[in-house]
């Protein structure tokens, strides 16, 4: 069995980039993919802001060779993309060479189908098509990323909030470590539609301005949609294929505070356990740590409790951190796996990647995030990364990313 787990490759598309490289550039320049929303038509145009992937449905069906196609979702093209991507990065082009699964996530799923079913419906039943509903299912997304790219392995989806993708890639690890598999993708998928839009502007969280992490005056989250996937693969298959390795993923851990449905407990004890649990199973100290890419969705509630779980755990030594979200929106699903692609960027680059619309401390932290791009000092590398994803029903999740 492997006792260690290697990223080796990582695909992305999302408000600020439709690959890896473009991603890298826009993070660098400081470039938010934060603006209108162009996909769908609201009432909310012009005056709620959204992060949304600069490419339509039409351009994503082009992209991943499913021209003419009229069965696929938004959230399925996305995942395809990305996913490709990453397997690309990492070498693989015999996809059966080794036992492969695919470990999907999304909140969303087939939503944007169904919305177009439920308008041509309620205009006339005669012409509502029920084969505009059955990609509704999560599940559905994870089966046709999984087509696209051939494996038949081990294939499956999970859904819990907005801490999805990082508990699909705590899964494959241990997948491969417990010997069941050879090579794991994992990541997530999630588009915006109507629905997390009117839905979330109903629980009064979205913020008009664009989201402001950690900022005293932060008004709400900024929804996003994306996917990132990465390649996991044992040491048995890195030492066997010579493989370049872009980072380790050297400990998780998952906690639920089971405070509130939507809610983080305000003394942050979810959070605060699944990263001292993380931190504990890559065999680290607090002080290791080098850097936290924290969850950091820019409402009241979730800074305020991943704040006060972070000095909890690190005292006055808080590590810099930022949230990335002010690029990339808030991806539901595919949050954890966007921010973690972002981690090994950290690592491969050297940099941090700041916290945009930021300007006011928090009265009640003591703590403040990286405001601009840093270069870290050569003498002292970016080793260990800790990445949150924090979701709905407190399901809360952290991941350890080092260097290797």
């Amino acid at each position: 069995m492997s006792k260690r787990v290697y990223i080796t490759g990582i695909g992305i598309i999302c408000a600020i980039g439709n690959n890896v490289e473009q991603t890298l550039h826009s993070l660098l320049a400081e470039r938010s993919g934060i603006g209108e929303i162009t996909q769908f038509p609201t009432m909310h145009k012009g005056i709620i802001p959204m992060a949304e992937v600069k490419l339509t449905t039409s351009d994503l069906l082009k992209e991943t060779g499913n021209e003419g196609r009229n069965d696929l979702t938004r959230t399925a093209l996305l995942g395809m993309k990305a996913a490709r991507e990453a397997l690309l990065s990492a070498g693989i082009h015999d996809i059966r060479a080794y036992r492969t699964g695919l470990i999907s996530a999304t909140t969303v799923g087939g939503m944007d189908r169904s919305e177009g079913f439920y308008a041509s419906y309620l205009a006339d039943p005669a012409k509502g098509r029920m084969t505009d509903v059955v990609n509704h299912d999560c599940g559905d997304s994870t089966e046709r990323v999984a087509s696209h790219l051939g494996i038949t392995d081990f294939v499956t989806t999970i859904s819990t909030a907005c801490s999805s993708s990082v508990n699909a890639i705590m899964f494959g690890a241990n997948l491969i470590k417990t010997g069941q598999l050879d090579r794991v993708v994992v990541g997530g998928n999630d588009s915006v539609t109507k629905f997390t839009l009117n839905g979330f502007n109903t629980l009064m969280i979205l913020d008009k301005t664009g989201c402001h992490p950690f900022d005293e005056n932060r008004a709400g989250l900024t929804l996003g949609e994306g996917s990132a996937f990465l390649v996991l693969e044992s040491e048995e298959v890195v030492g066997k294929e010579h493989k370049p390795i872009l980072a380790e993923v050297s400990g998780y851990g998952n906690a639920n505070d089971a405070y509130h449905q939507t809610a983080s407990s305000p003394d942050g004890t979810g959070a605060f356990l699944a990263m001292l649990k993380a931190i504990a199973m890559s065999g680290l100290q607090p002080g290791d740590i080098d850097y936290v890419n924290v969850h950091g969705t820019g409402t009241q509630n979730n800074d305020l409790s991943e704040g006060v779980a972070m000095e909890r755990i690190f005292g006055n030594d808080v590590p810099p951190f930022s949230s990335t979200k002010g690029y990339t929106g808030h991806t539901l699903g595919a949050a954890g796996a966007v921010e973690a692609v972002i981690s090994v960027l950290t690592i491969l680059h050297q940099t941090i990647f700041p916290n945009l619309n930021f300007s006011t401390p928090m009265k009640e932290l003591h703590i403040r995030p990286v405001v601009a791009v840093t270069p870290r000092d050569p003498s002292l590398p970016i080793r260990h990364i800790l990445s949150n994803s924090f979701g709905f029903g407190g399901n809360n999740s952290a991941i350890v990313l080092s260097k290797v």
